[in-house]
This record gives C-alpha cells, sequence and structure tokens, in this order.
C-alpha cells in the first residue's frame, strides 16, 4: 500500500486548521469557552509575565501583535509566566496576550513516517504553497497530547519478548525486551553516535521514533543523511530541536517523540524510541525552572520540576495492553562518572543500562560498549537459561582478563598459576572480536547466539 504523501498531508491540515481558525478566534480554543485576553507586563529572552486571570498551569497562549505562541509555565495570584515557543523578539510592555483554553498536542499520522519534524511535530521540508498542492483526506490523522498520561501498571502486559538490535554486544550480553527501557551512559567522544545509528538500521521494529534534542544543526544533518541507511530512514520519525532553538521547544521535543511513539504503540506496533539526549532535556527543563522563580539544587543544579518531570516522561514508553516502545535513552557523564546526579535518577528509574567507554573508542573498539558495566534486567525474563550461563560466562572471562591486563602489559604475568585466567587470556582475542563490530553490519540474532556459544565451549 502506498505511504501517504507528507506534503499532501501537511497541507490538508494547514487547509483544515485555517477553516477552523475563521470560525473561531483560534482553532485551538475551547468551542463555546468565552475568549481571555490579559497583556504582557514583564519581558526576559526567556520568559515573559503576564496579568491574565484564569489561565491555567500548561494552557496555551498567543501574543496578539506580533502573532508568538507561548505556554503558562508558573501562576502567581492573577499573574502568569509565560514560555515562548521563539524568541520574543519585538513583543513590547502591554502586549495583548489570548489565552487559548488547551495543552499543547500534535498531529499523528503515517504521514509522519521517514520525514524529519521540529520540535513541535511540524514537518521541516518545503512544502508546496497551498493553491498549488493537491486537497487530502486528513481522517487517518489523530491528535495527541503531549502530555499524557503513562499507562496504568496493572494494565501494562509484561517484557517477555526480546527484541533483536542487530548489534552482538548487546543482543549477546545484555539481551532487550520489548518494551524495555534502557539508558546509555556515554561522555563526549564514546561513540553514542555510533551506536544510535546500528540500532536504526539493526533493530526489528515496526517503527523507530529518534529524537534529537540539542544537537549542532550539523551534525543532525549528517546523521540523517551520512549515519542512517535509506532503509532505516524509511521507517523512521525523526523529531529535531536543536541547541538554539528555544528551551520550551527542546523540552517539547521529548514529549512530542513519546506522544508520537505512543500513537504507534496504540495500533499495537512494536516501537523503537531512541532520545539523544536526557542531558539536554534536563538542561531545557533547568532554563524553564528558572524562567519560572524554581530555585536550583545546590549539588544538581536542577530545579524540583526536573525531577517531577523525569519519571512521568519515562514511564510512558514500555509495553501496554496491545504493542510496545523500547526505549533507549542518552545521557552525557563527565569522564566515566556515573554518579553525577542527571545519571544517577535516570539510572535509578530505568530497565538497565549501557555504558559507553571513551576508552574502547580510542582504541577503535565499536560500539564502544562498556560490557563489565552494562546490564540488563529484563534479560533473564525474555531469554532462556543457556543464554544467560553462556554471557555470564564470557563476563566472567572479561573480568579475570582485565584482573591481570597490567602484568600482561608488563611481562610480569606467569602462566600456570591460575588455570581459569590462562584459559580467559586464551579466549580474550576471540571475546573482542564477538564485541566488535562494523558500523553498517546487522548480526542476526540467531548467529550472535551461535557465536556466543562457541566461545564458552
Amino acid at each position: 500500500m502506498r505511504r501517504p504523501d507528507a506534503a499532501r498531508i501537511a497541507n490538508g491540515l494547514r487547509r483544515t486548521l485555517d477553516a477552523q481558525r475563521k470560525a473561531c478566534d483560534d482553532w485551538r480554543r475551547v468551542p463555546g469557552q468565552e475568549v481571555r485576553y490579559g497583556r504582557i507586563d514583564k519581558i526576559t529572552p526567556n520568559a515573559m509575565r503576564a496579568r491574565l486571570p484564569g489561565a491555567a498551569l500548561g494552557e496555551q497562549c498567543r501574543v496578539v501583535s506580533p502573532e508568538l505562541d507561548a505556554e503558562v509555565i508558573a501562576v502567581e495570584g492573577r499573574h502568569v509566566w509565560l514560555a515562548p515557543y521563539a524568541e520574543p523578539n519585538g513583543v513590547a510592555n502591554g502586549a495583548l496576550v489570548q489565552a487559548l483554553g488547551t495543552s499543547s498536542r500534535v498531529a499523528v499520522g503515517d504521514y509522519m513516517i521517514g520525514e524529519v519534524l521540529d520540535g513541535l511535530g511540524r514537518l521541516l521540508v518545503p512544502l508546496a504553497s497551498p493553491d498549488e498542492a493537491p486537497s487530502c483526506d486528513v481522517a487517518g490523522v489523530a491528535w495527541r497530547a503531549l502530555d499524557a498520561e503513562p499507562p496504568p501498571a496493572m494494565t501494562r502486559a509484561l517484557v517477555s519478548r526480546y527484541l533483536p538490535i542487530g548489534i552482538r554486544a548487546i543482543d549477546g550480553m545484555l539481551t532487550c525486551g520489548r518494551g524495555q527501557r534502557l539508558g546509555i551512559f556515554a561522555a563526549a567522544g564514546g561513540g553514542k553516535s555510533t551506536l544510535l545509528s546500528m540500532m536504526c538500521q539493526g533493530a526489528q521494529a515496526d517503527v523507530i521514533v529518534l529524537a534529537l534534542i540539542g544537537e549542532r544543526g550539523r551534525e543532525v544533518r549528517e546523521f540523517l543523511e551520512l549515519a542512517l541507511t535509506p532503509q532505516a530512514r524509511a521507517r523512521t520519525v525523526c523529531v529535531v530541536a536543536t541547541s538554539d532553538r528555544p528551551a520550551l521547544e527542546r523540552m517539547k521535543a521529548a514529549y512530542t517523540a513519546t506522544a508520537i511513539a505512543e500513537a504507534f504503540r496504540d495500533e499495537g506496533k512494536d516501537v523503537l524510541l531512541l532520545m539523544d539526549s536526557l542531558t539536554r532535556f534536563g538542561r531545557a527543563v533547568r532554563d524553564i525552572g528558572m524562567a519560572a522563580g524554581e530555585p536550583l539544587g545546590a549539588t544538581s543544579g536542577l530545579p524540583p520540576s526536573f525531577y517531577a518531570r523525569l519519571p512521568r516522561l519515562l514511564e510512558r514508553a514500555g509495553t501496554a495492553a496491545h504493542g510496545s516502545i523500547t526505549a533507549f535513552y542518552t545521557v552525557l557523564v563527565e569522564g566515566d562518572n556515573l554518579d553525577e546526579p542527571l545519571a544517577d535518577e535516570v539510572r535509578s528509574i530505568v530497565d538497565g543500562h549501557i555504558v559507553l567507554s571513551r576508552r574502547l573508542a580510542q582504541e577503535n573498539h565499536y560500539p564502544a560498549i562498556d560490557v563489565a558495566k552494562s546490564l540488563s534486567r529484563v534479560m533473564p525474563q525474555v531469554t532462556d537459561a543457556k543464554h544467560v550461563e553462556a554471557a555470564a560466562r564470557v563476563r566472567r572471562a572479561m573480568a579475570l582478563a582485565a584482573e591481570v591486563e597490567l602484568l600482561v602489559r608488563v611481562g610480569e604475568y606467569q602462566v600456570g598459576n591460575d588455570p581459569e585466567t590462562d584459559d580467559a587470556l586464551t579466549r580474550a582475542p576471540d571475546i573482542r572480536a564477538f564485541l566488535c563490530q562494523s558500523q553498517h553490519d546487522v548480526a542476526p540474532f540467531d548467529d550472535t547466539r551461535t557465536w556466543l556459544d562457541h566461545l564458552v565451549t
């Protein structure tokens, strides 16, 4: 079946919204609700204060002139603080602002697959003019709230099926389940982009949702056009909010990507959600929290709202009654310090963690996964006992070899003193070959199992 044309869908949506705007003051205002206006009385580069009685936290607003959308991020009596979706350049003191009476949402449909969207779910492609574009049926497009409730705990299906990723180090040693959530912890230069591109190519998921938050604009295009194959792009929805975008859009990009993944999960699909990175999401939340007057933690440098937003966001992934979202969230760390407040908080919520080693990356060992420091908590639930035992024996051999690595390098190791360590050193080259993999090589799951069994026999 031919996939709907993205430009036609987008122009159809735009026409529909224009018609609705003519019928009421704004298409996002609840029909029949009283129109509420206020005045801006304070402006900063990141936020605006307005006297707007009755406005609710999270409500969408619009500055009338110049036209600028914003969201209520704090309420102080009859005043509210607004975070703008764009730079508030040109907004004057006393500018008129309208409360729209609804929360932010995104139009989700199959037209998104293979496309690049901004942090609010809008297509980042040149479209034909409305007069030239053919009309289209938008019945297949569903509106989803960006900030939705996670599935109730007792309605979630158990994580019981493995998800082949196509990477031997993960499928063999850190087997993932459909609906699992994992953190990827990496320092700068740790091979994070390489790992994400390999996941996009090899994961056996129906749809991939890739969120690039706070990245450099140059790196975004390089990743999409050079790191991803055409086959991977054809099943991927990419949500992009580069580092120059306002803090509200960078924060909303995480919610937009999650809402899109939820929509496909509700259709019964197995979705792979890749979010890069939670660290930059946290920085966006910090900027918004500071604009709203929140205090920052003395050690973490993060506002209280971050610790409320993070578990709510991450809990939206996982299994539901039908379909699943398997999510990987990257976290930037300084050096190899995994005890930073943000990294520690993420690790306490997710169902496993993958640690990338800068040392392995410098040794051209890709993917640079430090297996000894990584863990998949659901591996025993999604694969058989023989597989778990083989992975444990490989881990044991790697640990023994690491203990005497310095002695081997300086020529002080005595062969024959410990037969188990001798055996581990003998197997070390084969284990390294098993864990190394070229960027565009997809390893079938059964082949990975066969190779792993061979390593321990």
